[in-house]
């Protein structure tokens, strides 16, 4: 669906240029922005496998293990429907795990594994309710250190490009929380329509 809309807006945007007189600008602006977009996809390509790395080696010593047995009972209390040993958890856990160090793209797999199993938990084609709590906190992801975000600084010759790690950190944790709450809203709120 997504894609239709971009090709839509890229369509609509050159046959307003067509009939306005402004192909040109377009051109220019297209050819002008290509080699710039090349150069960003470059640093941030290094600075992802980078840090990809980086969760590798913290893999391999046990340190994402050991988050992950820290935050198992936060994760248990969010999602109270899945049962201990279930894979699920671990995926959720190790896609949190890469959210919080800006690895959005590396969290992308566990996040669609986790979905997958959790489908298979609930046994029906409608999103579970853990399904729906893992999209919202995906969505809202709490991020300890804006990897992605850090790189477009640096590229960009901040003299600081580090300095936006607090901010960060506090607004991700108040999406993080005002989406658990959002989420919980709601399906309390069907909970008593249904008992209605």
């Amino acid at each position: 669906m997504v894609n239709l809309i971009w090709a839509f807006l890229a369509v609509t945007g050159i046959i307003y240029a067509a009939f306005n007189g402004t192909m040109e600008d377009v051109n220019k602006a297209i050819f002008s922005t290509l080699d710039e977009a090349i150069m960003i996809t470059l640093s941030l390509a290094g600075v992802l496998i980078f840090w990809l790395g980086l969760m590798k080696i913290a893999e391999e010593a046990g340190l994402l293990a050991g988050l992950a047995k820290i935050f198992r009972p936060f994760v248990k209390r969010i999602f109270p429907e899945i049962p201990e040993d279930h894979p699920a958890l671990g995926y959720i856990l190790s896609n949190m795990t890469a959210n919080m160090f800006g690895l959005g793209n590396a969290a992308t797999p566990m996040g669609l594994k986790a979905m997958k199993e959790l489908k298979k938990l609930s046994g029906s084609d409608k999103a579970s309710r853990s399904m729906i709590t893992l999209l919202a906190i995906n969505t809202s992801s709490l991020t300890l250190v804006p990897t992605t975000v850090i790189a477009i600084r640096m590229k960009y010759g901040s003299e600081d490009p580090t300095s936006i790690v607090g901010a960060t950190i506090l607004a991700t944790i108040i999406s993080t929380i005002a989406a658990l709450l959002i989420d919980r809203y709601f399906h309390y709120k069907r909970e008593r329509a249904m008992r209605l």
